[in-house]
């Protein structure tokens, strides 16, 4: 019953989409946009893998901030237990930080 209404929602919203969207069919609707500036070459530019790297270490420092906060607000109801498997939690996390740290990661060249 759930993925009926799922399918006929998705087929309604997108149908209603198609039916309601603007048709501006004029050739400066159709180019590319950037920031009001005409695009110079080509569009297929290759990104230095520092930023995939800086992204990465982000979700490192993500998932910490997402796990500390609630563990935080219950650790007097987890006792020692909890203090442990968080205290292993931040030392894999510290690892990470060590290694990012180690690789130059968070240097920008």
């Amino acid at each position: 019953m759930f993925l009926g209404f799922i399918i006929a929602f998705a087929v309604v919203s997108l149908g209603a989409a198609w039916l309601l969207r603007p048709r501006r069919p004029f050739a400066q609707k159709l180019e590319s946009y950037e920031c009001g500036a005409e695009p110079i070459g080509e569009a297929w530019v290759q990104f230095p893998v520092g930023f995939y790297l800086v992204a990465l270490v982000f979700i490192v420092f993500d998932a910490l901030a997402v796990f500390l906060f609630p563990w935080v607000l219950a650790l007097r109801t987890l006792g020692m237990w909890g203090i442990g498997t968080m205290g292993l939690f931040l030392a894999i996390l510290a690892l990470g930080w060590v290694y990012a740290y180690r690789e130059h990661i968070l240097e920008w060249q």
